[in-house]
């Protein structure tokens, strides 16, 4: 168990060092093979732990395709086919997408089904 982020960083760095032999983690028994798999598992663990990562909201992840593809508000909801007070609603979080709305987004913006429906 990884009890420091000191410790995690010492290991994910000894990680890398190992990944840079293919045969590290191709051939089972290669020198490194089983110290990259156990080490692998206890970052994996810790980073579950306190580097989570947190699903994005539908706002959040609709306002970052925006930016990436540099789209307004008004673009947005002509490309979508609703009102510009509807898209500024999933905006705020005031609203939330019907499911033929929500496929839309999801298929046109490239957003996964799972944030779109809140699941």
């Amino acid at each position: 168990m990884i009890k420091s982020e000191k410790e995690y960083n010492a290991i994910v760095e000894r990680v890398e060092e190992l990944l840079s032999n293919p045969d590290n983690i191709e051939n089972p028994d290669a020198k490194g093979y089983v110290e990259l798999n156990l080490l692998s598992d206890l970052v994996a663990d810790y980073e579950e732990k306190y580097h989570a990562i947190v699903t994005p909201t539908l706002a959040e992840a609709i306002r970052l395709r925006m930016q990436e593809r540099g789209l307004s508000q008004k673009s947005l909801s002509e490309y979508l086919g609703v009102s510009t007070s509807r898209v500024s609603e999933y905006l705020n979080g005031k609203s939330e997408p019907t499911l033929k709305m929500a496929r839309e987004i999801s298929r046109k913006l490239d957003i996964e089904a799972s944030i779109v429906l809140g699941v």
